[in-house]
C-alpha cells in the first residue's frame, strides 16, 4: 500500500468542487479499486438525533443493513465507543452483523466533526486478518479529510 499516493488521491477528491455524495462515492470506488483486499467500502452517518446509523454511499455487494442501531454490530459498537474497531475474524465476534457470507474481517473508523462522532467508514474484506496499522492510519486520514468538507451529516 502506497499511503502517500492514497492520501494524494483522497486530497484530490476532497478538493474538487463536487457535492458530498459524489465525493463519498468517489472515495468508496477508489478504495475498493486500489486496495484489492477491500471488498466492501461504505460510509455510515448518524441518523439525525436518533441513536442509529444510516448508510450513505458505498461500493460492493448490496446490503440490507441500511440502518444500524447504536450498539448493534461492529458499526453500532463504534458509534458508542468512538474508537477504531478492527476485527481480524468476524466469526470470533458475538455482536457481528453478517452483510454477506464471504466477509471474513472488518475495520470501522469513526468520523468526528467539532468533537462529535458523526459517522464512520466501514470496510469489509473476504480475507481473514486483512487489516493492519497502515490501514487504520490511512482510513483515519480519510475520515479526517471527509469531516473537513462542508456538509450536514443529517442530510443523508
Amino acid at each position: 500500500m502506497n499511503t502517500e499516493n492514497i492520501k494524494l488521491e483522497i486530497d484530490s477528491i476532497c478538493k474538487k468542487k463536487t457535492d458530498i455524495n459524489t465525493a463519498l462515492q468517489s472515495i468508496c470506488d477508489y478504495l475498493e479499486a486500489e486496495l484489492k483486499t477491500y471488498t466492501w467500502v461504505g460510509f455510515y452517518f448518524k441518523n439525525g438525533d436518533k441513536p442509529e446509523l444510516k448508510l450513505s454511499k458505498y461500493t460492493g455487494e448490496e446490503t440490507d443493513h441500511t440502518i444500524i442501531p447504536f450498539g448493534k454490530g461492529i458499526c453500532g459498537q463504534v458509534a458508542l465507543s468512538n474508537k477504531n474497531f478492527v476485527v481480524d475474524d468476524v466469526k470470533a465476534q458475538d455482536n457481528y452483523i453478517a452483510c454477506n457470507i464471504h466477509v471474513k474481517s472488518e475495520i470501522v473508523i469513526p468520523m468526528f466533526k467539532n468533537g462529535e462522532n458523526i459517522g464512520q467508514l466501514d470496510i469489509d474484506s473476504n480475507i481473514v486478518n486483512a487489516f493492519d496499522k497502515q490501514d487504520e492510519e490511512i482510513l483515519e486520514y480519510i475520515c479526517k479529510k471527509v469531516s473537513e468538507l462542508e456538509f450536514d451529516y443529517r442530510e443523508f
